[in-house]
């Protein structure tokens, strides 16, 4: 089956200004369908430079830019920028204009019939949770997030599927620079359009990107996804760019449950006699044995008090098994587990993979140790070590039961 050809693409892409000042250098970079990559650097990193190469507001000095597998040189500039929705900080829309004229601005010149324009601008400013009677007002009346709102969605209008978004919220106060931030996100994934989007804000990168490429000298330093970037930052300034908190922060969101489990948990197989359990749990130095089957697979646990109460009456582990117990997914985050799996106040919890079967044990004290270092960041306040005992040593009382 083939692949679906990338919307845009770098190839070795230049841009010299007069008087020899290199802009972006070496560029080569490939944009899919749907991604919403955001460029982000210090100023005079090549950013903005490199994104308006796309619609040939600049052009470049040398390489090639394909636009849907066509190089953008070969296709004229105007009809080229009519295929491509833009958002500006300064939003541009026309005062002299009503909100439909502005919205319907290039489906005109595309000579969409009246019909046509009328229902995509209500269906847009419907998108936006603004009137639709608000299409017959100039852009004066509105305050500055709405005419945000009707930039945004003018970049829509013309079903380009890529838009290019030039810092637009730069000059918003905070609550309405957040709202837009969702906005913006929930109309791409809705309608599926690729974004390109220029900021120099990280945590605006890290909440709106499928792609986030740092840009440093007018060099692509790295292009990695949310996770990857704060996961391996290629480099110094990389690292000096998302910024040392936020990297503390990130350990406990892309830090998955398996990585810091205990991969030797004190298991029986239902078959096995009382006495054989009793003689694992003194050796093992553990109240709680988990129970998986000869394939490993997870289908409960016993312990001492169970072993108590039906000694006499019971004979295999089977028969006083209890099935209701609490266990995680290997691939689950951190940051959705801790407070689950702290605030039942178990010692220790069974890990799974996808089919249940058991791959270790996550204790009660390698979570306390990881939320010291990874929001704390440093050893607790009572000088232990921060390692967790190891599993033979852990006591596993109500380890994995039910809620």
């Amino acid at each position: 089956m083939a692949t679906a050809q990338p919307i845009v693409q770098y190839l070795d892409v230049n841009k010299v200004y007069r008087g020899g000042n290199v802009a972006v250098e070496h560029i080569n970079l490939t944009i899919e369908r749907g991604d919403f990559v955001c460029l982000i650097g210090t100023s005079g990193s090549g950013k903005t430079t490199t994104m308006r190469m796309i619609n040939r507001m600049l052009e470049p000095t040398g390489g090639q830019i394909l636009f849907n597998g066509e190089d953008i040189h070969k296709k004229d500039p105007v009809k080229l920028r009519r295929q491509i929705g833009y958002v500006i900080q300064n939003i541009g829309l026309m005062p002299h204009m009503t909100l439909y004229e502005n919205i319907t601005l290039v489906p005109k010149l595309l000579k969409w019939p009246e019909a046509k324009r009328r229902a995509k601008a209500e269906s847009l400013i419907k998108m936006v949770e603004l009137p639709v009677d608000y299409l017959d007002r100039y852009p004066a009346e509105l305050s500055g997030g709405q005419q945000q709102r009707i930039g945004v969605i003018r970049a829509l209008a013309a079903d380009q599927d890529l838009i290019l978004m030039d810092e637009p919220f730069g000059a918003l106060d905070p609550i309405t620079r957040e709202s837009l931030q969702e906005l913006v996100k929930s109309l791409q994934e809705k309608l599926g359009k690729t974004v390109v989007f220029v900021t120099h804000d990280m945590d605006e990168a890290l909440k709106l990107a499928t792609k986030i490429v740092v840009m440093d000298g007018g060099h692509i330093i790295q292009n990695a996804t949310p996770a990857e970037l704060l996961q391996h930052p290629a480099n110094q300034f990389v690292r000096d760019l998302i910024g040392e908190e936020r990297l503390i922060q990130a350990r406990a969101d892309v830090t998955t449950v398996g990585a810091i489990m205990l991969k030797n948990p004190a298991v029986i197989t239902p078959g096995k006699s009382l006495p054989e359990a009793i003689a694992l749990m003194r050796k093992r130095r553990v109240d709680t044995l988990l129970v998986v089957d000869d394939n490993g697979y997870l289908k409960g646990f016993i312990d001492v008090e169970s072993l108590t109460h039906q000694y006499q009456k019971s004979t295999a582990v089977a028969d006083i098994m209890q099935t209701k117990l609490f266990y995680v997914q290997e691939t689950a985050l951190l940051r959705d587990s801790v407070d689950r799996i702290l605030k039942r106040g178990l010692k220790y919890v069974p890990v799974v993979d996808a089919d249940n079967k058991l791959r270790g044990i996550v204790t009660r004290a390698s979570l306390v140790d990881m939320v010291y270092d990874t929001i704390w960041g440093g050893d607790n306040d009572n000088g232990e070590s921060g390692n967790p005992a190891p599993v033979d040593q852990e006591p596993a009382e109500g380890g994995g039961v039910n809620e």
